[in-house]
């Protein structure tokens, strides 16, 4: 129901801004199932002005790191909202294959989920199950900040099994042999490779450039490639030179850096001019 009288405004504005944030989910579901060039952000630091500062540049979407970070539901929501503001999609990568996680993620307002360490045919229905409403899966229904508290609810459910995101990760040599089954699920955008946990996988942790390694990788982005599906990688150098070798290499989606490796980077370097100006 429409409301009249002083409600009708606010309302309009609502709605507005309900229907601003499905046009940028399916914008960006679009740019992955074409296989376009798509850059993600990525925080571990749960608090929204980073995200506010970074999104500033033009990303496509924004990653929350909540598997290797201390960020909370609370902080998630936080920064969902603040990625919302900028009318950019938000895909939390959750900490374990976990429901529950993944159902508050998403009535808290997140476009769609990354998923670590998929490697198995049951592990990959459990996340189509998890993300997507009846008949398509088994999410269940609430009334929280993605429903607009109930004034979207019948919009939000409607349009959410064709607007949502789905996005695994390959971070072990057993997804690597399996990835045709795992690709061959049509609620599936794209898959992400882990190089370092790969690595770890393959007995040579931390030695991403190896030779195996890399066959590794190669054999996921041919998989993706022939599946019609996203792949995509981390850029942990922000110069053209790494970012083009990636899209060269036959990813079609980056994340660039994180807040942590921009803080890491920027401290090394403060940190050898102080050491030099103390000796000058």
């Amino acid at each position: 129901m429409v409301p009249t009288g002083s409600g009708c405004d606010a309302w309009h504005n609502m709605h507005k801004e309900h229907e601003q944030l499905l046009q940028s989910r399916r914008d960006l579901k679009a740019k992955l199932r074409g296989r376009k060039r798509v850059f993600g952000s990525w925080t571990s630091i749960g608090h929204p002005i980073l995200t506010e500062i970074m999104l500033r540049a033009g990303f496509d979407f924004h990653g929350i790191d909540i598997e290797h970070s201390t960020i909370s539901q609370e902080q998630s929501q936080r920064i969902i909202a603040a990625s919302h503001s900028l009318s950019t999609p938000c895909l939390p990568r959750i900490a374990s294959h976990n429901m529950e996680m993944i159902k508050r993620l998403l009535d808290s307002g997140a476009d769609g989920i990354i998923v670590p360490m998929v490697s198995t045919q049951d592990e990959i229905a459990n996340v189509g199950t998890w993300i997507k409403y009846p008949p398509g899966g088994q999410r269940s229904f609430g009334f929280s900040k993605a429903q607009g508290y109930g004034f979207e609810f019948f919009d939000y459910k409607a349009t959410w099994n064709e607007s949502s995101i789905a996005i695994v990760q390959i971070e072990n040599i057993a997804g690597v042999r399996n990835i045709d089954r795992l690709l061959d699920n049509e609620f599936l955008d794209g898959v992400m490779i882990g190089p370092y946990d790969l690595s770890g996988s393959l007995n040579i942790p931390g030695q991403i450039d190896h030779p195996e390694v890399q066959k590794a990788c190669e054999t996921v982005i041919e998989a993706c490639s022939k599946a019609g599906k996203a792949c995509g990688t981390q850029v942990i150098e922000m110069t053209l030179p790494a970012i083009e070798k990636g899209f060269s290499s036959g990813f079609t989606f980056e994340v660039l850096s994180s807040d942590i490796f921009l803080l890491w980077k920027w401290a090394d370097q403060v940190g050898q001019l102080i050491s030099n100006a103390r000796k000058a």
